[in-house]
Order: C-alpha cells, then sequence, then structure tokens
C-alpha cells in the first residue's frame, strides 16, 4: 500500500449532470432523446402505470368473492368418538385419525348417536354435540390450539 495508491471516496465530488457537452454528462445526461422517462419527474408515476394505457391490474379480470387466510377448523363427528375413552384432546384424536394435523383447530359436529362417557378438550363444539356429551355422561372444555414446539439448537 502506497500513500499515492489510496482511494478516498469522501474527496469525490458528485458527477453533475447536463452542465454542457464538456462535463461528460451534458445535454441528455444519460435518459436518452425524447420520451416520458427523459423529462423530469418521470419517476413519480404509480405502480402498474403503463403510459396512459389501462394498467395491468385494471386489465386482469377479478375473481368474485372472498377467500380467508385463515385456516378452518377440522371437522370430527360424534358417532366417530365411541371408540375412544377417558380424556380426548387433539393428540387423541390424531393418533386415531380423525384430524389431521393435531395443531389444527378441531370442532366437534353432532351426527348419530354417542354412547361413550369422554372428556373432551378441543376447540370448538356444536350446541347439540355438547348436549349429546353431556347425556353420554362426559363433558366438555374449550381450549386453545396447542402450539408446537419449538427445534432445540
Amino acid at each position: 500500500m502506497k500513500y499515492n495508491d489510496l482511494s478516498v471516496s469522501a474527496n469525490t465530488r458528485p458527477s453533475r449532470k447536463g452542465r454542457g457537452i464538456s462535463a461528460g454528462q451534458g445535454k441528455t445526461a444519460g435518459r436518452g432523446t425524447k420520451g416520458q422517462k427523459s423529462r423530469t419527474g418521470h419517476r413519480k408515476m404509480p405502480a402498474g402505470f403503463m403510459g396512459g394505457q389501462r394498467a395491468i391490474m385494471q386489465a386482469v379480470p377479478k375473481l368474485k368473492g372472498f377467500k380467508s387466510i385463515h385456516a378452518k377448523a377440522e371437522v370430527v363427528y360424534t358417532d366417530r368418538l365411541n371408540d375412544l375413552k377417558g380424556a380426548v384432546d387433539n393428540f387423541k384424536l390424531y393418533e386415531a385419525g380423525l384430524i389431521s394435523s393435531p395443531y389444527n383447530k378441531v370442532k366437534v359436529i353432532t351426527r348419530g348417536d354417542l354412547t361413550a362417557k369422554i372428556e373432551l378438550t378441543t376447540q370448538f363444539a356444536s350446541k347439540t354435540a355438547i348436549e349429546a356429551i353431556k347425556k353420554a355422561g362426559g363433558s366438555f372444555k374449550k381450549a386453545a390450539v396447542p402450539a408446537r414446539k419449538k427445534a432445540e439448537k
């Protein structure tokens, strides 16, 4: 390293564009010749602006309705709970193959007869399902969705 090889960026002046032909970036100042992009203020165009033509967001057809970003609850019917006994939660329903993941919301809905005495702990249950569980001698308790365990480093 030599003193004359040092490049100090703080001492470099900013280039002055459009200040005459001898300045290096004179006349059109690197913007080409005519057109909207050669004029001042051309950067203030909105996203999707297509030069006065209809914007791409207006040209593309839209889908009707509304798509929710929230995952729907998995449905379990009361007649499928007859095989289970004792305390039933998301993990026990997952082990029985009634839901795809124990970390999803679960809703119990009435279908058929419930004869097993169970203590159900899930996120949702219909009023008729709660009545059927109590009629069979069980109980229902509302619980939050189980949190996933974080991986250890």
